[in-house]
């Protein structure tokens, strides 16, 4: 069985024999045990130093953008595996696939950037974590089991948006991040749950 919790926000962890974390945030004890730790951009919120180090041991591999390596290492991170979009991998025996992730007409993620989602696959379930997207032609081409996807709106898509994408994108399982917190409200997760397909399930990990 695959593992999945929200810490807050966008702030992901998944166990499935290797623990892996997706822009550590809001972590309220030192832990220390993530094996792979992907940073999706550089934005404060999904690059928090601070809870990064609450996290990360010795092992740990980061995987990120090529375009923010220099802000990983100028923390004084290394052991890094940077990506482009699309660039394909393999790290402790997870299939790791650099998805686009980028704003279509908000200036806040622009796609020169070079920012990213992924798609990891564990136990053979390939998993969709967005990041700050809104519904593209890039997001609208993933084959996954699971997407972990904004619904939040301004700084990504709203929950209208978030829904038509996965309606779409068809997966077995949604989970609606970034909202309630420091973007969107609290029922974002149950208006984004009313408006997908019902042979997806939908879980509200944030509520």
């Amino acid at each position: 069985m695959i593992n999945i919790n929200i810490n807050a926000h966008s702030s992901i962890r998944i166990e499935k024999e290797v623990v892996i974390y997706f822009d550590p945030f809001m972590i309220e004890k030192e832990i220390n045990d993530a094996d792979i730790i992907f940073i999706t951009h550089d934005h404060f919120d999904h690059f928090s130093i601070e809870d990064i180090k609450k996290v990360t041991k010795k092992s740990t591999v980061f995987v990120c953008p090529k375009t923010i390596v220099e802000s990983l290492t100028n923390k004084g991170i290394e052991n890094i595996v940077s990506l482009d979009p699309y660039e394909k991998t393999n790290i402790l025996r997870v299939d790791v696939e650099a998805i686009p992730s980028y704003n279509v007409w908000k200036p806040m993620h622009k796609k020169k950037n070079k920012w990213l989602g992924y798609v990891i696959t564990i136990d053979m379930k390939k998993i969709y974590v967005v990041g700050d997207s809104d519904n593209t032609v890039d997001a609208q081409k993933v084959k996954c089991d699971i997407i972990l996807i904004p619904v939040g709106g301004y700084y990504t898509m709203d929950y209208k948006a978030a829904s038509k994408l996965v309606n779409t994108i068809m997966p077995k399982i949604a989970i609606p991040t970034h909202y309630g917190s420091l973007t969107g409200t609290k029922e974002d997760g149950n208006k984004f749950s009313k408006l997908i397909d019902k042979n997806i399930k939908v879980e509200l990990l944030l509520d």
